[in-house]
């Protein structure tokens, strides 16, 4: 059992990979991030991969995509390990992706969803992400996906 309260969540690195990849394998049972994918990202410009760790221990990761001249970020995965759940994690590494998209200029970040992920779906919803359409057969097991956007412009 974790104790510690507050995970310290920052920009992934080199030493988080073996975590990351386990984190993945654990949280994700098809569509995963490969470890290859993971090394490529965390060197990469337009990608922010980041960490949630708790008393040393890896207990959330997201990754996050830019393109050039998009105003849009893209969430491409967002993963909170079991013991984590429930405790605020989720809405703690969203806040953090969304302060990396305004710091990059970014007007909005879009994400995919599987349509049978509710506890992510609620998620979203309740941190302002709006539907913006379905995408059939998104996944490698032919699953669709939601599509959802949240709009970042300062109130």
């Amino acid at each position: 059992m974790i104790k510690q309260t507050a995970p310290r969540i920052r920009r992934a690195a080199e030493a988080d990979l073996d975590d990351l990849v386990e984190l993945e394998e654990r949280t994700f049972a098809a569509d995963r991030i490969s470890r290859a994918q993971y090394r490529r990202h965390l060197g990469s410009a337009t990608a922010k991969v980041l960490v949630a760790r708790l008393a040393g221990h890896l207990i959330g990761s997201a990754v996050l995509f830019f393109r050039s001249n998009s105003p849009s970020a893209r969430l491409y995965s967002l993963a909170i390990a079991d013991e984590a759940r429930g405790r605020g994690l989720g809405r703690a590494m969203l806040d953090a992706c969304e302060r990396y998209a305004r710091q990059r200029r970014c007007q909005s970040i879009r994400l995919e969803v599987r349509v049978s992920n509710r506890v992510a779906i609620a998620l979203y919803e309740r941190h302002g992400y709006q539907l913006i359409g379905c995408r059939e057969g998104y996944y490698d097991d032919g699953t669709d996906a939601l599509r959802y956007e949240k709009c970042l412009a300062r109130g």
